[in-house]
């Protein structure tokens, strides 16, 4: 009888797992809409006493996303002073929609590669996730990675579409 033996589990493939990138805080959305006058207009006194007043422990813990849902004229300071709030509770933010934020939580956690890891290794970027990788992430670690890795596949180390090879030199 022949021993089976797992090539993949022996080969020098390195896989990326996107979704180990992804950050497990809930993510929710602070909108200005809620304090416009009649909805529609930003007046900075009634602003800056607002949230002077607001409850910012609400948003400990929670990643969010600074935004106004509403088609309404808003000074780009209205979401900065916003975003001082938020830096002094310690709370992580971005100026934009939850899209916006979930592209600058991938790009902290992938800024965390060292690519030298991967110098002269193939690489497989996982396809499957059971967590929403933006399509950003995925664009991302190519360019991040092509510099170094000897190649750069996408899906499952047993079933792969070549992405890169770099020329033999």
């Amino acid at each position: 009888m022949t021993e089976i033996i797992n090539r993949v589990a022996n080969s020098p493939i390195i896989t990326i797992d996107l979704e180990n990138f992804y950050r497990k805080e809930q993510r929710v959305v602070f909108d200005l809409k809620d304090f416009l006058f009649q909805g529609m207009v930003l007046k900075e006194k009634d602003f800056r006493n607002a949230l002077k007043n607001f409850d910012w422990n609400l948003f400990k813990g929670k990643l969010v996303a600074v935004t106004c849902s509403e088609d309404a004229i808003v000074p780009t300071w209205a979401f900065m002073l916003v975003g001082t709030y938020l830096g002094k509770f310690d709370i992580e933010y971005v100026i934009g929609d939850l899209a916006s934020l979930e592209q600058f939580l991938f790009e902290k956690e992938l800024s965390e590669i060292d690519p030298e890891l991967y110098r002269d290794r193939p690489v497989v970027v996982k396809g499957c996730s059971k967590y929403p990788v933006p399509f950003y992430a995925y664009g991302r670690v190519v360019s991040l990675l092509q510099p170094f890795a000897k190649s750069i596949m996408y899906g499952e180390p047993c079933s792969t579409v070549p992405l890169y090879k770099r020329d033999k030199k």
